[in-house]
Protein backbone atom coordinates (compact mmCIF):
# COMPACT_ATOMS: atom_id res chain seq x y z
CA UNK A 1 0.00 0.00 0.00
CA UNK A 2 1.21 3.47 -0.88
CA UNK A 3 -0.41 6.70 0.33
CA UNK A 4 0.68 10.22 -0.64
CA UNK A 5 -0.45 13.51 -2.14
CA UNK A 6 -1.15 13.64 -5.86
CA UNK A 7 1.35 16.51 -6.12
CA UNK A 8 4.03 13.82 -5.55
CA UNK A 9 2.69 11.47 -8.28
CA UNK A 10 5.89 11.68 -10.36
CA UNK A 11 7.74 9.75 -7.65
CA UNK A 12 5.45 6.73 -8.11
CA UNK A 13 5.32 6.56 -11.92
CA UNK A 14 8.33 4.22 -11.79
CA UNK A 15 6.13 1.54 -10.17
CA UNK A 16 4.97 0.51 -13.64
CA UNK A 17 3.34 1.72 -16.84
CA UNK A 18 -0.23 1.12 -15.67
CA UNK A 19 0.31 3.03 -12.46
CA UNK A 20 2.05 5.83 -14.39
CA UNK A 21 -0.89 6.02 -16.81
CA UNK A 22 -3.41 6.04 -13.94
CA UNK A 23 -1.54 8.83 -12.13
CA UNK A 24 -1.31 10.80 -15.38
CA UNK A 25 -5.10 10.46 -15.80
CA UNK A 26 -5.63 11.79 -12.27
CA UNK A 27 -3.30 14.76 -12.74
CA UNK A 28 -4.44 15.74 -16.27
CA UNK A 29 -8.22 15.30 -15.97
CA UNK A 30 -10.79 17.71 -14.55
CA UNK A 31 -12.00 15.09 -12.09
CA UNK A 32 -14.66 17.28 -10.48
CA UNK A 33 -16.47 17.47 -13.84
CA UNK A 34 -16.71 13.68 -14.30
CA UNK A 35 -20.12 12.13 -13.80
CA UNK A 36 -20.46 9.21 -11.39
CA UNK A 37 -19.87 5.84 -13.01
CA UNK A 38 -17.29 4.14 -15.20
CA UNK A 39 -14.92 6.08 -17.47
CA UNK A 40 -12.75 4.22 -19.98
CA UNK A 41 -9.04 5.01 -20.10
CA UNK A 42 -7.61 1.91 -21.79
CA UNK A 43 -10.45 -0.63 -22.02
CA UNK A 44 -10.44 -3.40 -19.41
CA UNK A 45 -6.75 -2.76 -18.77
CA UNK A 46 -7.34 0.65 -17.14
CA UNK A 47 -10.56 2.46 -16.24
CA UNK A 48 -11.87 4.88 -13.64
CA UNK A 49 -14.86 4.55 -11.35
CA UNK A 50 -16.24 7.85 -10.04
CA UNK A 51 -18.31 7.75 -6.83
CA UNK A 52 -20.14 10.30 -4.71
CA UNK A 53 -21.28 9.21 -1.26
CA UNK A 54 -21.43 10.06 2.42
CA UNK A 55 -19.06 7.95 4.58
CA UNK A 56 -20.66 5.62 7.12
CA UNK A 57 -19.77 4.32 10.59
CA UNK A 58 -17.14 1.56 10.51
CA UNK A 59 -19.75 -0.99 11.66
CA UNK A 60 -21.63 -0.40 8.38
CA UNK A 61 -18.52 -0.92 6.19
CA UNK A 62 -16.72 -4.09 5.07
CA UNK A 63 -13.19 -5.17 4.30
CA UNK A 64 -12.60 -5.96 0.64
CA UNK A 65 -9.76 -7.21 -1.55
CA UNK A 66 -9.20 -7.78 -5.26
CA UNK A 67 -7.13 -10.19 -7.37
CA UNK A 68 -7.20 -8.90 -10.97
CA UNK A 69 -6.94 -5.17 -10.37
CA UNK A 70 -4.78 -2.74 -8.44
CA UNK A 71 -6.82 0.11 -6.93
CA UNK A 72 -5.48 3.65 -7.37
CA UNK A 73 -7.89 5.57 -5.16
CA UNK A 74 -7.94 9.38 -5.25
CA UNK A 75 -9.97 11.71 -3.03
CA UNK A 76 -11.19 14.64 -5.12
CA UNK A 77 -13.14 16.19 -2.25
CA UNK A 78 -14.35 15.19 1.17
CA UNK A 79 -12.85 13.16 3.97
CA UNK A 80 -13.04 9.56 5.12
CA UNK A 81 -11.08 7.00 7.05
CA UNK A 82 -9.64 4.11 5.04
CA UNK A 83 -8.87 0.81 6.69
CA UNK A 84 -5.85 -1.12 5.42
CA UNK A 85 -4.58 -4.58 6.37
CA UNK A 86 -2.64 -7.45 4.84
CA UNK A 87 -5.21 -9.84 3.43
CA UNK A 88 -3.69 -12.78 5.33
CA UNK A 89 -4.53 -11.09 8.67
CA UNK A 90 -8.25 -11.19 7.89
CA UNK A 91 -10.86 -13.94 7.60
CA UNK A 92 -12.79 -14.49 4.37
CA UNK A 93 -16.52 -13.94 4.93
CA UNK A 94 -17.60 -14.22 1.27
CA UNK A 95 -15.50 -16.10 -1.24
CA UNK A 96 -13.94 -14.38 -4.21
CA UNK A 97 -16.44 -13.29 -6.90
CA UNK A 98 -14.58 -13.53 -10.23
CA UNK A 99 -17.06 -11.41 -12.20
CA UNK A 100 -16.79 -8.51 -9.72
CA UNK A 101 -13.12 -9.10 -8.76
CA UNK A 102 -13.92 -8.86 -5.07
CA UNK A 103 -13.85 -10.84 -1.87
CA UNK A 104 -15.24 -9.74 1.46
CA UNK A 105 -13.36 -10.17 4.71
CA UNK A 106 -13.60 -9.50 8.44
CA UNK A 107 -11.09 -8.65 11.13
CA UNK A 108 -9.12 -5.60 12.15
CA UNK A 109 -6.53 -3.36 10.59
CA UNK A 110 -5.14 0.14 10.66
CA UNK A 111 -7.07 3.25 9.67
CA UNK A 112 -5.75 6.31 7.87
CA UNK A 113 -7.48 9.63 7.34
CA UNK A 114 -7.93 10.05 3.60
CA UNK A 115 -8.67 13.59 2.41
CA UNK A 116 -8.80 15.76 -0.69
CA UNK A 117 -5.64 15.64 -2.78
CA UNK A 118 -4.49 12.26 -1.43
CA UNK A 119 -4.18 8.97 -3.29
CA UNK A 120 -3.64 5.36 -2.28
CA UNK A 121 -2.32 2.47 -4.33
CA UNK A 122 -3.67 -0.87 -3.10
CA UNK A 123 -2.34 -4.09 -4.60
CA UNK A 124 -3.93 -7.53 -4.41
CA UNK A 125 -2.93 -8.62 -0.95
CA UNK A 126 -3.87 -5.18 0.46
CA UNK A 127 -7.30 -5.49 2.00
CA UNK A 128 -9.05 -2.19 2.50
CA UNK A 129 -12.19 -0.74 4.07
CA UNK A 130 -13.18 2.45 2.27
CA UNK A 131 -15.97 4.87 3.12
CA UNK A 132 -15.60 5.07 6.90
CA UNK A 133 -16.70 8.36 8.43
CA UNK A 134 -13.98 10.53 9.95
CA UNK A 135 -15.74 12.19 12.86
CA UNK A 136 -18.40 13.93 10.82
CA UNK A 137 -19.92 12.66 7.59
CA UNK A 138 -18.67 14.92 4.81
CA UNK A 139 -19.76 14.12 1.27
CA UNK A 140 -17.01 12.44 -0.74
CA UNK A 141 -16.11 12.60 -4.41
CA UNK A 142 -13.66 9.79 -5.15
CA UNK A 143 -12.08 8.38 -8.29
CA UNK A 144 -10.82 4.80 -8.24
CA UNK A 145 -8.60 3.93 -11.18
CA UNK A 146 -8.61 0.16 -11.72
CA UNK A 147 -5.28 -1.09 -13.13
CA UNK A 148 -5.13 -4.65 -14.43
CA UNK A 149 -2.49 -6.72 -12.65
CA UNK A 150 0.43 -6.99 -15.03
CA UNK A 151 -0.31 -3.53 -16.41
CA UNK A 152 0.77 -1.83 -13.19
CA UNK A 153 3.95 -3.70 -12.43
CA UNK A 154 7.29 -3.53 -14.21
Amino acid sequence: MVSDLLTNARVYAALGPGIAQGLRFLTETDLASLSPGRHEIDGKRLFALVSEYVPKPAAACRWEAHRRYIDLQYMVSGLERMGVAPIDRLAVTETYQEERDIMWLSGSGDFLTFGAGQFMILWPGDAHMPGVEAGVSWPVLKVVVKIAVGAGLP
